[in-house]
């Protein structure tokens, strides 16, 4: 498990801005067990080292004021012009009640499909939402793409394999990921169409021809 020191706050407001020239990030701490929120900072450098490894799906824990608590990074807060992380609100989860969170999806392997047919990966999604105990999510779901060798080839949300104790929440049957054909071909395909007049078409420029004929011998 992750760990991360943080300190406790007394800065409110724009005080905060402080803080943050300081190299420090303002947070919040609250969830099961913690009667009172408790504001807290911690630096930016480790949070963002720590962040990048865990995400917002795995427990890291959290040291305050000689305190131990197993969060979970809930939700961050961007400066709008930057994007730098001003805020974070960390989440103490009950260890007995199942919770729900975005984890993110890992594509492992190569397509043949791509890779020998020139085929397009389509991702349909990059995250997907899971409900579990804290403890049991997932840092990261796998997926292995190694097996789209043609382009009927597809992978369901049924086939992901999750943790014991955790699902997710979207239908079985949905397409995570597959191969389509090359936009190239797709595009000869339609100028080749657009070539070829259609029968209606023929039939119309025959009547045209004829007409034509009709009108000079007279």
């Amino acid at each position: 498990m992750f760990s991360l020191q943080a300190t406790i706050r007394s800065q409110q407001g724009k005080s905060l801005g402080e803080l943050r020239k300081k190299g420090l990030i303002p947070a919040v701490l609250y969830g099961a067990g913690i009667k009172e929120n408790l504001n807290l900072a911690v630096e930016e450098k480790e949070f963002g080292s720590i962040f990048e490894q865990a995400g917002e799906s795995s427990l890291i824990e959290l040291e305050a004021d000689g305190k131990k608590f197993e969060v979970l990074i809930h939700q961050l807060a961007h400066d709008p012009v930057t994007d730098k992380i001003i805020h974070i609100d960390f989440f103490k989860p009950s260890t007995q009640k199942k919770i729900t969170a975005e984890v993110p999806l890992h594509f492992i392997g190569e397509a043949p499909a791509v890779k020998d047919l020139s085929g397009v990966l389509v991702k349909e999604f990059d995250h997907l939402e899971v409900r579990g105990l804290a403890q049991q999510l997932p840092r990261e779901i796998k997926v292995d793409i190694s097996g789209l060798k043609t382009f009927d080839d597809k992978i369901l949300v049924g086939d992901l394999v999750l943790p014991e104790g955790v699902e997710i929440m979207r239908g079985k049957e949905e397409m995570v990921v597959n191969v389509a054909p090359p936009r190239v071909e797709k595009e000869k395909e339609k100028e080749k169409e657009e070539e070829e007049p259609s029968e209606e078409k023929a039939e119309e420029a025959e009547k045209t021809a004829e007409s034509a004929v009709e009108q000079k011998r007279s």
